[in-house]
C-alpha cells in the first residue's frame, strides 16, 4: 500500500466518522499501523500527532476540501494528499534533524558513555549497578562515566548513595 492510498483510506474512515468520539486520534494510530506495514519504519519514531497539531488548520482545511467531493463522481483528493504527504515529510524531517543533532552530541562520546545512555534511554533510568551487569565494565570505570555523562548534561541524578539511579537530561 502506497502513502497516497493510506491518505485516502485516512480521508474516508474520517468522512464515515464511525465513532462520536476519538475518530481523529484513531485514524493517526490506523495510518501509524498501514504505514508501518508498507515499510516506512521510521514512523514510530516521529510524531505525526504533533506534526498535525502544529498545522490544524491547514488539516482541517484540506480534510474538508476533500470530504465535500468524496460523495461525487469525481471526488478531488489533492488538497488532502497535497497536506498529507507534507505532513508525512515534515514528520520524517524532525525524525532526521533529530538525529543529527543526536549524532553531534553523542559523537564525541567514548563507546561506554554511548552504552550507558543507551540503557538509560532503553529502561527509562540507569543505575551503576545496571550498567556493571549490562556492559562488564567494572564499577569503578561505570562511575567515571557517569559522572562524566552527569557533568556534560547528558544524565540527571536522582537520588543518594545505594539508590542513586539517573535518567535522561
Amino acid at each position: 500500500m502506497r502513502s497516497s492510498q493510506i491518505g485516502v483510506f485516512v480521508a474516508t474512515f474520517l468522512a464515515i466518522h464511525p465513532f462520536q468520539d476519538g475518530n481523529g486520534r484513531l485514524s493517526r494510530a490506523l495510518t501509524t499501523l498501514l504505514l508501518l506495514r508498507a515499510g516506512y519504519e521510521y514512523v514510530p519514531y516521529g510524531s505525526l500527532e504533533s506534526v498535525i497539531e502544529n498545522t490544524r488548520d491547514a488539516y482541517y482545511l484540506a480534510l474538508r476540501r476533500t470530504q465535500a467531493t468524496i460523495g461525487t463522481d469525481a471526488p478531488d483528493w489533492e488538497p488532502w494528499l497535497d497536506y498529507f504527504l507534507t505532513a508525512l515529510r515534515q514528520q520524517k524531517d524532525r525524525l532526521r534533524r533529530r538525529i543529527d543533532r543526536e549524532r553531534i552530541v553523542l559523537g564525541d562520546l567514548p563507546d561506554l558513555s554511548i552504552r550507558i545512555l543507551d540503557i538509560a534511554r532503553d529502561t527509562g533510568r540507569v543505575s551503576v549497578a545496571d550498567a556493571v551487569r549490562v556492559t562488564a565494565a567494572s564499577r569503578n570505570t561505570i562511575k567515571g562515566h557517569v559522572q562524566a555523562l552527569v557533568a556534560a548534561g547528558h544524565l540527571r541524578r536522582h537520588g543518594a548513595g545505594r539508590g542513586t539511579w539517573y535518567s535522561l537530561s
